[in-house]
Order: C-alpha cells, then sequence, then structure tokens
C-alpha cells in the first residue's frame, strides 16, 4: 500500500527526498565547519536530486562531481545522494547505459575513497546499482506480463467481434433461405388461388390453406432461427431441417406447381448437423430460384451419398435469361458460401438439354 502510495506522487517523494538529505548534508557540513564551498556542494548535490528521474545521468553527473569536489577539498565522503543518483539510473536507463555509467561514477568515487579512506561509499554505490537494477528487471517483466495480458484481451475481442459478424452472416443466410423459400411458395399459391376463386372455390380454399400451412412452417423456422437464451446461446425450437426433410420440401414445391422429381442414390447415411443443414438449403434455394424466375415446369433433384462426400444435382427445365434463374445476385452467393465451408465446389449455369442446373460436391467430415 506504501509502495503504491510512493509511486502515485513521485514528485512529492523526491521533493520530500531533496529535504532529507539535504538536511543530512547541510548537518554534516556544519557540525564539521564546511560553511562556504562545503554547504555550496552539499545544497548542489541535494537539489539536483529534484529532477533525478528526468535526467537522471545528469543528475549522476553533478552528484558524482560534488560528491568529488568534497573528498578533495575536505577529504571525506556522503555517499547518500551518489547512492540516490545510481539507484535512479539504475531504474530508468537500460542496463547498457546505467552499467557504463555506474562504472564511471565509481571510478571518481574510488578517487575520491582514496582522498577520504572512507571505502564505505564505494559500499553504497554498488548496492544502489543493484538495487536499481532488480527493481528495473522487475518493472519490465511487469510490463511485458501486461502488454501481453492487454494483447491476448485484444485478441479475445476480436475473436468475439469476428464470432459475431459470423453469426451475423450465419443468420443472414438462413434469413434469406427460409423468407425466400417460403414467400415465393406463398405468393405462387395467392395467384393460383386468385385465378380459380371464382370457377373453382374448391381448389381455391386448397391453394388457401396451402399458402397458411407454408406461413405456418415459415413462422416456426423463423422462431427457431431468431430464439436466443439468456445467455446469449442459441435455443433450437427443434430439430434443424436436413437432407432427410427433402420430400417435405418437394411436396411444397409441388403444391406451388412445380413437378419435382427427386432422386436419392447410394446409402442414405447420417450427416454432419452443419453439413445436413447447408445441403439442404442448397436444394431448397434452387427450387425457389426456379420457382421465381425460370417459368419452369419441371425440375430434377438428384442427391448421391457416397463415403467421402455428398452430391446434389438441381435441373429445370425453364428457360435462360441474362440473369438464369436468379442465380446471380444473393442466393448463388449464400450457396457459394455454404459449399466453400467445407471445401467442397460449386457449378452453376445453363445445361446442355435446356434449362439451369446447380451441381454442389459437398465432402463429409471437412470444414464446419
Amino acid at each position: 500500500m506504501v509502495w503504491n502510495w510512493l509511486r502515485r506522487h513521485p514528485v512529492l517523494v523526491d521533493a520530500l527526498l531533496t529535504l532529507a538529505v539535504g538536511a543530512i548534508y547541510v548537518a554534516d557540513a556544519v557540525y564539521h565547519h564546511r560553511y562556504v564551498l562545503g554547504l555550496a556542494l552539499a545544497l548542489i548535490q541535494a537539489l539536483a536530486l529534484l529532477v533525478r528521474r528526468r535526467w537522471p545521468l545528469a543528475v549522476l553527473a553533478v552528484v558524482t562531481l560534488g560528491a568529488l569536489g568534497t573528498a578533495i577539498a575536505y577529504r571525506t565522503v556522503v555517499p547518500l545522494a551518489g547512492a540516490v543518483a545510481v539507484y535512479t539510473v539504475a531504474v530508468y536507463e537500460t542496463r547498457r547505459r546505467s552499467g557504463w555509467a555506474t562504472a564511471g561514477a565509481l571510478a571518481a568515487m574510488v578517487a575520491a575513497t582514496v582522498r577520504s579512506t572512507d571505502y564505505a561509499s564505494l559500499v553504497f554505490f554498488v548496492a544502489a546499482w543493484i538495487l536499481g537494477e532488480n527493481l528495473r528487471t522487475r518493472r519490465a517483466y511487469l510490463n511485458e506480463l501486461e502488454e501481453k495480458a492487454d494483447r491476448l484481451e485484444r485478441e479475445r475481442e476480436a475473436n468475439i467481434q469476428r464470432a459475431a459478424a459470423e453469426e451475423q452472416a450465419r443468420i443472414a443466410r438462413e434469413l434469406h433461405d427460409v423468407i425466400a423459400h417460403n414467400v415465393s411458395v406463398m405468393t405462387v399459391q395467392a395467384a393460383a388461388a386468385g385465378d380459380v376463386f371464382d370457377s373453382d372455390p374448391a381448389r381455391a380454399r386448397e391453394a388457401l390453406g396451402a399458402i397458411e400451412s407454408t406461413g405456418r412452417a415459415a413462422l416456426t423456422e423463423l422462431r427457431r432461427l431468431l430464439a436466443v437464451d439468456r445467455d446469449g446461446s442459441r435455443a433450437e425450437l427443434g430439430p434443424q431441417p436436413g437432407l432427410g426433410a427433402l420430400d417435405e420440401l418437394v411436396a411444397q414445391v409441388r403444391g406451388a406447381g412445380l413437378d419435382v422429381e427427386l432422386t436419392v442414390e447410394g446409402e442414405r447415411h447420417v450427416l454432419p448437423a452443419a453439413l445436413d443443414l447447408s445441403a439442404y438449403r442448397i436444394v431448397q434455394e434452387a427450387l425457389t430460384n426456379t420457382l421465381k424466375h425460370a417459368g419452369a415446369r419441371h425440375a430434377w433433384v438428384d442427391v448421391s451419398y457416397g463415403d467421402a462426400e455428398v452430391g446434389i444435382s438441381i435441373r429445370d427445365d425453364g428457360a435462360v435469361t441474362t440473369e438464369p434463374n436468379g442465380t446471380s445476385g444473393r442466393g448463388l452467393v449464400g450457396m457459394r458460401e455454404r459449399v466453400e465451408l467445407f471445401g467442397g465446389d460449386l457449378d452453376a449455369g445453363p445445361s446442355e438439354g435446356g434449362g439451369y442446373v446447380v451441381s454442389a460436391r459437398l465432402p463429409v467430415g471437412a470444414g464446419g
């Protein structure tokens, strides 16, 4: 506690130190009847300590010259100011500079002690340098620890921000896929209901029922997607959709008027949850684009399970425009991002037999 107070009040500490050293030096000069030159040399050495933190080397030089002058004039040395100056140099200067400066001051003190025979002064100088060097080393170590802690804290904050950005991107992709697909289906169903509202009320009611069920499904997915626990983690209100839910997806799209044929090759097996969701979203996005933009009547979805990867192909017989199936925008970007997360690849473009095709390859066990 005392040490912390001293560190917080350096100017006051130096003033008190100067007064104490000055009082001792003046008392020693008066006691030995060194009234003019002795008092002047004593005051010079003491007053120099006021600026010891700002100019430690200069203060050491002044104090050393004062001590040497006192030794020459009066054959005595008072080592207190010199010890304080050496300690200060050791604390505030580099080891190399403080070593050379202390060696020079020590050489001067050796010459002074030859005149004064006060060899204890040398011990004071060496002890002061060792004490100051130890404190400087300790401070450097503590500063290094603080810098390391600050660096780790900055890295932690950066990781948190990066994770938040990734989570926002994930939610944005999910929102786009969920909303775009369900709104597209509802729009088509609403248009169909309007066309047959007077001529075929039963079909109109069927379309309106499909709109209601699609809307409820969309709300359920949105609640699951946006639900957050109090501690900030996502609260899963239900299982994430995956390739196992393609039958329901295909049935929903068929209900919107697009004839979809689903083919599954290979033995179905459990996939990592993130990869399974991404594969489902790719199929969903491709069918949504076909439904909205292609004017297609038929679409084919092929899923092939392999030991090391899952292959997906979505093809339609719609017209290819300058922006085929709407996949030149956010939809294609989102599909590519999903595939790249797992080290796979995605191709999208006109098919040889007409229409548009989206093909994706997702390695099993990679990424995620």
